[in-house]
């Protein structure tokens, strides 16, 4: 608070996430926790949201897979992308056939800085954004608009913050975000200037039977 400086980078010298890149065995552990989350979280979205009407759906730093995993086990006519670090989306494989997906998904690693796949109807996003300040959080979803098929959707699997002094879940990971990662969480509001400054708009916000909504947004 005092610095200004994510804990996490004045401790260790680095952002996390390039520290996981360079220590396998805490990398191992933290995707294993984001799985684990992602195994309580994947059913009340595959159930909250109709991914049917989607051809092609790229799960951006989708981890080992498995919140797109249980979205393609829900509908049946999807096919699936994981995409994330090379070092992580090398987990992704083993999930999907473990999920009975692996005829309909394939893992790519990549940096989403730079690119995503192309070719996508849906850009699905689960607790990625809140990891950045809104300037990395914008290229990020600028780089998904540009890989984008016309009419795609984007879809952010994030907590939305309430209005005024409503107790929420979200209000303990933005505190989480301010000492281990460089973003925050957003309420509607903030979600919808951030979409704007990366060519989307916000459609609507669902909510899901979890902490998290999935917000929708389309081309602006």
């Amino acid at each position: 608070v005092r610095t200004g400086m994510t804990a996490f980078d004045a401790t260790f010298g680095e952002p996390v996430f390039d520290h996981l890149a360079k220590h396998p065995a805490e990398s191992a552990v933290f995707n294993e926790g984001m799985t684990g989350f992602s195994s309580q979280m994947a059913p009340a979205v595959a159930d909250a949201y109709d991914f049917s009407k989607f051809g092609t759906i790229v799960d951006v730093g989708g981890g080992h897979g498995h919140l797109l995993g249980a979205i393609l086990q829900h509908h049946a006519g999807p096919r699936g992308v994981v995409f994330d670090a090379p070092h992580v989306a090398d987990g992704a494989p083993a999930m999907l056939k473990q999920m009975g997906v692996a005829d309909r998904c394939r893992a790519e690693g990549g940096d989403f800085f730079q690119a995503v796949p192309a070719g996508g109807d849906a850009y699905l996003l689960k607790h990625i954004i809140h990891d950045w300040p809104d300037d990395k959080a914008a290229t990020i979803l600028r780089q998904c608009r540009s890989a984008a098929n016309p009419g795609a959707k984007l879809l952010l699997v994030e907590i939305v913050i309430p209005p005024a002094n409503e107790p929420s879940m979200g209000k303990l990971l933005d505190l989480e975000m301010l000492v281990i990662a460089s973003g925050k969480e957003r309420t509607e509001a903030e979600y919808a200037a951030l979409f704007v400054a990366a060519g989307w708009k916000l459609a609507r916000i669902v909510p899901t039977k979890s902490p998290a909504s999935v917000i929708e947004g389309v081309a602006a």
